[in-house]
Order: C-alpha cells, then sequence, then structure tokens
C-alpha cells in the first residue's frame, strides 16, 4: 500500500510539472510579444512596427528603398514600405489612417498636400510617433523632417540657370502639382535667384504625375514659346519628360533642360549634351536616416523625442551634376542601389 502511494504521489507530481510546462508554452504565444525570464524575473520584448510612406511610385524611390534595406540589415528590424499608387492625397491618408488603426509606433511620410492634409496628420500623430522626408508639413504636429532644404536648393538650381542666361532670357517650369510643400520652395528658390538677373518665368504646367501629360505639357509650351531658354522639372520624372520633348522637337541645343534629380534618361541626357545640369538631393540618406529614426522614436520614446534637432529638420544637402562630374556621380549611385 505504501509503495502504491509513492507512485500515485510521483505521478500527481509529474502531471503538475507537465501541466505548468504547458501554461507556460502557452504564455509566450500572444500579441506579438515574447516572453523570457532571466534570474527569475520576466522580461516582455515588443515587436515594433514601423512604415515609410511614399508620394508616390517612380525611380527616386527605388535609391531610398535601398537606404531602407540597409538599415533594416543593420539593425535587424523589418520597415514596411508603403507606396499610394494614384499619387493623391486621399490615397496617402487613408494609408496613414489604416497604419495608425493598426497600432503602429512610428511611421515615415513624403507628404502630398501638406496645407491640405494637416487635419488626417495631426490626427494621425496622436496615435504614431510621426515625421516627415522629402515633402514636409511644418505646420502638422509631424516631430521631425529629414531631407531637402528646398528652398535652398531651388537657389542652388536658380544659380546654375544664371550661369547658362548670363544676359538673360526666359524659362518654362514642370512639376507633378505645384501646391506640394517642396515642389512651391524649389520654385521659390529658383524665382528668387533668377528673377534680379532678367531671367523670366514665362509658363508653368502641372501634370498630376501623369507621365504623358508631364511630356506634352512640355511640348506645348516649347510650341507656344519659341524664344524659350530653359525649361526646369521640379519633380524626378520632368527631367526625362523634357528631354523626351526637347529631342523631339529638334531643340537640342536651343532649349536647355536644368532640372532636379538623377532619373536615367536625365543622365544620359547630361552625357549626351542635351541636359545643362541636374540638382540631386540624396534619397538614400532619406531611406536610411528616415529608417533610423523611425527605429529610434519606437523604441526610446521620449529619449528619442529629446535627441531631435531644436529646428526639427535634418538636411541632408544637394549636389550639382553636369558633364564634368556625371560619370562619377553614375558609378556611386550604382554602387548605392546594390
Amino acid at each position: 500500500m505504501n509503495h502504491q502511494k509513492g507512485l500515485w504521489e510521483l505521478a500527481c507530481a509529474a502531471f503538475t510539472m507537465l501541466s505548468m510546462a504547458l501554461i507556460a508554452g502557452c504564455d509566450q504565444g500572444g500579441g506579438g510579444e515574447v516572453s523570457s525570464k532571466d534570474n527569475g524575473k520576466e522580461a516582455t520584448a515588443k515587436v515594433i512596427k514601423v512604415a515609410f510612406v511614399t508620394n508616390g511610385s517612380s525611380d527616386f524611390w527605388k535609391i531610398a528603398f535601398a537606404g531602407v534595406r540597409k538599415y533594416e540589415q543593420e539593425a535587424k528590424i523589418q520597415v514596411d514600405l508603403k507606396v499610394p499608387q494614384n499619387s493623391t492625397p486621399t490615397e496617402q491618408n487613408q494609408i496613414l489612417e489604416s497604419l495608425a488603426s493598426q497600432g503602429y509606433d512610428a511611421v515615415g511620410v513624403s507628404v502630398l498636400a501638406p496645407d491640405d492634409q494637416v487635419t488626417v496628420l495631426n490626427k494621425v500623430a496622436q496615435k504614431v510617433k510621426l515625421i516627415t522626408f522629402d515633402s514636409d508639413a511644418p505646420k502638422s504636429n509631424r516631430l521631425l523632417y529629414i531631407g531637402t532644404n528646398n528652398y535652398e536648393a531651388g537657389k542652388v538650381l536658380g544659380n546654375e540657370i544664371v550661369k547658362l542666361l548670363p544676359n538673360g532670357g526666359k524659362m518654362a517650369a514642370f512639376v507633378g502639382m505645384f501646391a506640394v510643400d517642396n515642389a512651391a520652395q524649389r520654385l521659390k528658390g529658383i524665382q528668387d535667384v533668377v528673377t534680379p538677373h532678367d531671367i523670366q518665368l514665362v509658363d508653368k504646367r502641372e501634370d498630376n504625375t501623369d507621365l504623358a501629360k508631364a511630356r506634352t505639357n512640355v511640348e506645348d509650351i516649347i510650341n507656344a514659346h519659341p524664344d524659350l531658354d530653359v525649361a526646369t522639372g521640379l519633380w524626378s520624372y520632368n527631367g526625362p519628360a523634357i528631354v523626351a520633348a526637347v529631342e523631339a522637337l529638334g531643340k537640342k541645343g536651343k532649349v536647355k533642360p536644368a532640372v532636379f534629380d538623377e532619373e536615367d534618361a536625365t543622365l544620359a541626357g547630361i552625357e549626351n549634351g542635351t541636359v545643362a545640369c541636374t540638382v540631386v538631393q540624396k534619397p538614400f540618406q532619406f531611406g536610411y536616416l528616415g529608417s533610423k529614426w523611425l527605429h529610434r522614436l519606437a523604441t526610446e520614446g521620449d529619449a528619442a523625442i529629446a535627441a531631435i534637432p531644436p529646428s526639427k529638420v535634418i538636411d541632408t544637402g544637394v549636389d550639382v551634376i553636369n558633364k564634368d562630374n556625371v560619370a562619377q556621380f553614375k558609378a556611386t549611385l550604382a554602387e548605392m542601389k546594390k
């Protein structure tokens, strides 16, 4: 009888241990959290959720995505990439509100319509740590802007246009939407520099990111202004559209494109003499630094916010690319894209 009682007590103890193990195993699986025990103290590591929202789809963003991937590899995290396919503020708002409702910790966005989207941006900023890159929304409650000082970048291109037209002349400007902060600031910077040098902005057109319209806009203005000297494109795809129109109309050497960004057709245009110059941003840094700050804000909270510069801006700078340095720039660009 005593022998049987001992076996029974042993079986009960084993069952109790097994039950405790099963309960502990179940506790480890819920809610995106992983639990562990260290010296009797339980620690829980939360899986962070961060996202990088562009203003549309173009080759420009491929370089930024390379920066995102580099930081992901270094920090061993995942950054979700969101691309509004129709490049509308409504679509971008829907993406931002969806991310906020899904419990994302930090979100970065290139804002399409800074003034019109303030209400939505502020609503999102109540739920997530919100930053901007490429196109800012300074009137919103975003914590930080990472990217180009677009007014200063416009002044840089303006100085290049003055070099092209030392005796004055006529120019036209093209972009997707002039209301977007980066477009408005770039154009203002250009005009503030060129106007005192008797360079007149005779026309400007927007295409709402319609690539076919981007080209026909250029053709229409060149035909309407036979004495046009310079065509400037403010967004990345405007450069290739201007190149195509200038070459198709036989205006190479007569209408000088002076544009922004480093699309392949723009760089090829510099090499063959169609394009005078392009002012390039540093989209790789948008992606890399943007991801780094999203990660910090998601994990460090108030400490990360305290580390933000007082200006709430990190200016990544610009470079001027022309025939003298285009070969070296292309080599550097190819390396970054790897």
